[in-house]
C-alpha cells in the first residue's frame, strides 16, 4: 500500500526536471563524485602471513628453478646484475639480488597523457581503469554477430574512450587484422589509438626491430625526441614471459629497446592457472610475482629505476573444458590478491579485471564485469587492465559495451571511494532539524541538494524509471541507446587528430592505413 503523503510526492515531481537539469551540467573536477587515481586498499583478501609465504615462495622458485630462454643480451644484463646462468640454461635469481631489486625500484610511475589532462599517477592504492587486451574480433551488438577486427575499429574505440569520463588509459584492446604486416600493424595501432585519444595509451610491438620505427613516429607526434622524453604518453605492454617461468625471448629484446627509447614498460606475466600456472589460486599468483619479480631485476639492470609496471595478470581457466573464464570468481580472487601483493612491495601493479566471457552485452557481461572489477578497485589496484569492451573470454570487443561500461565504471569507483565519516555526513543536525518540528523528510533540504552532485554517481544509460515511464518512453533498450551515442560520437572528427603538418609528415614517412 502506498503510505506516502502527497506532498512529498509532489515536492519530487517538481524537482525533478532541475535536478536532471543540474546532472546533466559538467562538474569541475573537484567537486565530481567519482574521478581518476582514488585510493583505497579497503579489501584485503590476503593476510599479512598469506602474503609473505607467497612472497617467500616466489624467491625459492626465482632462486631454485628461475628461468630459462632469456636473449644473449639478457643473459649478460642479468649475469652481470648477480643472476647466475646453470648448465641447463636457467638464470637464477639469488634472493638478495631480488630484495635489493624491490628496494631500489621505482615506487611511483606517471603514465603521461599527451594533452597534460589526464596524466596518471601510480602509487599506493591509487584506482585507474581502462581498456587492453588482443581481441581478434568485433562483436556486433545489433546483429549479434563477430567479424574481424580493424585499425578503423581500433581508432574509433580510442574515440570512444576519449569522451568517456570514467575510462582513464587506453591500451590497445584489439588487433589490426586488416594489416597483414606485423610492422606496418604495429605502427598503424600507435597512429590509430594516439590520433583517437590524448589519455595515456598503452601498446606491443610483434619484434624487436620495431620498437626504433614506433620511436620516431611517436616523437613526431611529440614535436621532438625531447618533448618524448619529457612526457612519454605511450607505454609499452610487454609479454616478456611465456609461463611457466620462461623469458620470451624476443619479446625482452623489445622491453630493453623500449627502455632505452623512454617509454614506460607493463611486466605483463599471463598464466593460466591449470595450464600454464598452477590450478590454485595462491600458487598461480605466487608464479605470477616470481615471474614479475624476474622482470623487474631485468628493467633494472637495463636501467636503473626505469617506470615499470608490476603486471601480474594469472586468467582462471574452465578445468572441465580448458576455456578461459575471465568472468569467473576465481578471475576476481586472482586480480585482488595480485593487486594486494603489489602493496606488499609498494610497487606500481597492474592486473586485468572487468571482462566478460559472455558473447554480448547482456546480463552474464554485467555480473562478470562488475564482480571483478569491483573486487580489484577495492583492491587499490594501480591499473584495472581490460576493465571495458571485452567478450568472449578476449576475443570480441565491442563499442556498444565500452559505452555501457563507462556506466558500470562509474559505480565500481563509487565502491572505490567508499563511505566518509565526518560530523557533515553523519548529519546530526539534519536529522535534529527534520525530526522535530520539520517536514519529516529530507526532500529538496539544502543538505540534500548540495550533496547530491558530489556523494552520487548517475548513470548515463543505467534506466531507474518506473515500469509506467518506461512505457511511456517506447521502452528504451539499452544497447539502442548505446549505438545512438556510438554514432553520435563517430560522427565527429577525433579531438585528438594531429595538426595537418604533422600529419601529412607522419604519412610520408610511414604508410598510414586510416584515412586523413
Amino acid at each position: 500500500m502506498n503510505t506516502q503523503s502527497p506532498a512529498p510526492r509532489a515536492s519530487r515531481s517538481g524537482g525533478r526536471t532541475a535536478r536532471r537539469a543540474a546532472r546533466s551540467a559538467s562538474l569541475p573536477d573537484h567537486l565530481r563524485p567519482v574521478r581518476p587515481g582514488m585510493e583505497t586498499t579497503a579489501l584485503r583478501i590476503l593476510s599479512q602471513a598469506d602474503m609473505e609465504r607467497i612472497h617467500q615462495t616466489a624467491l625459492a622458485a626465482l632462486e631454485e628453478i628461475g628461468l630459462a630462454d632469456a636473449p644473449p643480451s639478457g643473459v649478460e644484463l642479468l649475469t652481470q646484475a648477480g643472476c647466475t646462468l646453470g648448465d641447463d640454461g636457467r638464470l637464477r635469481f639469488p634472493r638478495a639480488l631480488v630484495e635489493d631489486t624491490i628496494a631500489r625500484a621505482n615506487r611511483s610511475v606517471t603514465l603521461y597523457s599527451r594533452d597534460g589532462k589526464n596524466d596518471l599517477q601510480l602509487s599506493g592504492g591509487r584506482v585507474h581503469f581502462g581498456t587492453a587486451g588482443a581481441a581478434v574480433s568485433m562483436v556486433d551488438a545489433q546483429g549479434r554477430a563477430y567479424r574481424d577486427s580493424t585499425v578503423q575499429d581500433l581508432h574509433d574505440a580510442a574515440r570512444i574512450c576519449d569522451q568517456l569520463d570514467n575510462i582513464h588509459f587506453v591500451q590497445r584492446p584489439m588487433v589490426c587484422r586488416d594489416i597483414p604486416d606485423n610492422l606496418e600493424m604495429d605502427l598503424n595501432s600507435i597512429y590509430a589509438t594516439t590520433a583517437g585519444t590524448t589519455k595515456h595509451v598503452g601498446v606491443s610491438f610483434t619484434d624487436p626491430t620495431y620498437v626504433q620505427s614506433g620511436l620516431e613516429l611517436l616523437h613526431m607526434i611529440a614535436g621532438g625526441k625531447e618533448k618524448w622524453l619529457e612526457r612519454p604518453f605511450v607505454s609499452n605492454s610487454n609479454c616478456f614471459v611465456v609461463p611457466p617461468m620462461r623469458f620470451a625471448t624476443e619479446a625482452c629484446q623489445v622491453m630493453e629497446e623500449c627502455i632505452r627509447g623512454g617509454m614506460p614498460v607493463l611486466l605483463l606475466s599471463a598464466g593460466m592457472a591449470g595450464a600454464t600456472a598452477p590450478s590454485t589460486i595462491a600458487g598461480a599468483i605466487a608464479q605470477a610475482v616470481a615471474e614479475c619479480l624476474a622482470g623487474l631485476v631485468y628493467v633494472n639492470a637495463v636501467s636503473p629505476g626505469a617506470p615499470a609496471i608490476f603486471g601480474t595478470w594469472p586468467f582462471g581457466l574452465d578445468l572441465r573444458t580448458g576455456a578461459m573464464s575471465v568472468g569467473s570468481g576465481e578471475q576476481a580472487l586472482l586480480s585482488a590478491g595480485c593487486a594486494q601483493m603489489h602493496k606488499f612491495y609498494d610497487l606500481p601493479g597492474g592486473a586485468a579485471a572487468g571482462a566478460s566471457d559472455s558473447k554480448l552485452p547482456d546480463m552474464q557481461a554485467g555480473w562478470e564485469q562488475m564482480c571483478s572489477a569491483v573486487m580489484a578497485g577495492l583492491s587499490g589496484l594501480n591499473m584495472v587492465y581490460e576493465a571495458a569492451g571485452m567478450h568472449a573470454s578476449l576475443l570480441g570487443f565491442c563499442h556498444e559495451t565500452l559505452i555501457l561500461d563507462n556506466d558500470l565504471l562509474g559505480q565500481a569507483q563509487r565502491c572505490v571511494r567508499g563511505i566518509e565519516v565526518t560530523e557533515e555526513t553523519l548529519a546530526l543536525d539534519q536529522m535534529r532539524a527534520t525530526c522535530l518540528g520539520g517536514p519529516g523528510h529530507y526532500l529538496g533540504t539544502g543538505q540534500t541538494l548540495s550533496r547530491m552532485q558530489v556523494d552520487y554517481v548517475y548513470p548515463e544509460f543505467g534506466d531507474r524509471t518506473s515500469p509506467k515511464e518506461w512505457v511511456e518512453r517506447d521502452r528504451p533498450d539499452l544497447i539502442q541507446k548505446a549505438t545512438e551515442k556510438k554514432e553520435q560520437i563517430l560522427a565527429q572528427r577525433a579531438a585528438a587528430r594531429f595538426d595537418a603538418a604533422t600529419d601529412q609528415a607522419i604519412r610520408a614517412r610511414f604508410n598510414i592505413h586510416l584515412p586523413a
